[in-house]
């Protein structure tokens, strides 16, 4: 019998300015075990987040992401029991997708005695997430800077202050991404690019050399937040209710509708001001007060 874990880490993309080249790993894990023994087919058990609505067949993305490698590799399995215990709340914009996607291949290159080669899987989950931010900062952990084109893949995982912690708010519905892409323009102005090019310089700079006091302006954004704001109630107000009490920044985490601020490690006051002022919107909310993660996926495998 064949028997593996692994445990990815939840990720907030974005982070304001960045759009699609900044990713965070956060303190919610999504923990995949699977046993193979002899025999066919599979069982998938969800716990957690997404326990009822999850599928547990062959749409499974964990699985599916499982029969891509074992398809790459050649590899035919025996009896699967896959068994997956989720922290990360589901379509929140953290990252939950990319975790799942990680989690299954993971899993099937351990299983197919492959080497765990993490810059191959990050290509391979960019393949089936199309976006590399999360991707990134799931895999390496900390602060991940992504740069994609049709014709290669570059990134960088950078270590910040380990006086930083994250405080996650999550409102009470959800935001699909293709509804939350389908609001961005096709054109943005070129003074709102200037905007957004000077802010993620700086937020980068800010994290790398811990200018805390830096990372609320760094974090303004024009080219995506303004036009997701209508998917959001309140986006703003929450966003200035964690800065107004000593929260170091706040912004939509990936394409929402979960709002994520940097604030100082120990510091509860924004996520209690953040859920208050969704209050004021008439809408319940839910405050994760996170580490960020900074060792990225963790694996184990035991073959017998």
């Amino acid at each position: 019998m064949k028997r593996v874990s692994v445990k990815v880490p939840a990720s907030s993309a974005n982070l304001g300015s960045g759009f699609d080249c900044l990713g965070v790993a956060l303190g919610l894990y999504h923990t995949l075990t699977v046993e193979e023994d002899r025999g066919n087919g599979f069982e998938i058990r969800v716990s957690g987040e997404g326990e009822h609505t999850l599928a547990v067949d062959e749409s499974n993305a964990t699985y599916k992401a499982m029969a891509d490698v074992f398809d790459l590799t050649g590899y035919s399995p025996g009896r699967l029991v896959i068994e997956s215990v989720n922290e990360i709340p589901v379509s929140a914009g953290l990252g939950s997708s990319a975790a799942s996607v990680l989690a299954g291949m993971a899993a099937a290159l351990l299983l197919s005695h492959q080497e765990m080669d993490r810059n191959q899987l990050m290509r391979l989950a960019v393949g089936v997430e199309g976006h590399p931010d999360n991707v990134a900062a799931a895999l390496f952990g900390s602060f991940a800077v992504v740069c994609q084109s049709e014709a290669e893949l570059k990134h960088i995982s950078m270590p910040i202050s380990p006086s930083l912690a994250a405080t996650v708010v999550h409102p009470d519905f959800a935001v699909s991404t293709d509804e939350s892409r389908e609001a961005l323009p096709d054109v943005v102005s070129f003074t709102h690019a200037i905007h957004n090019v000077s802010r993620v310089a700086l937020l980068v700079a800010a994290l790398a050399t811990d200018r805390p006091e830096l990372i609320q302006s760094a974090m303004q954004d024009r080219l995506h937040q303004p036009h997701r704001a209508r998917l959001v109630p309140g986006l703003e107000s929450v966003c200035r209710a964690a800065v107004d009490v000593g929260g170091h920044g706040a912004a939509l985490s990936g394409s929402g509708p979960s709002v994520m601020a940097f604030v100082r490690q120990g510091d509860h006051a924004p996520g209690a001001a953040m859920q208050a002022a969704w209050a004021q919107q008439g809408v319940s909310a839910r405050v994760f007060d996170l580490p960020i993660d900074r060792a990225g996926l963790q694996f184990e495998s035991d073959m017998q």
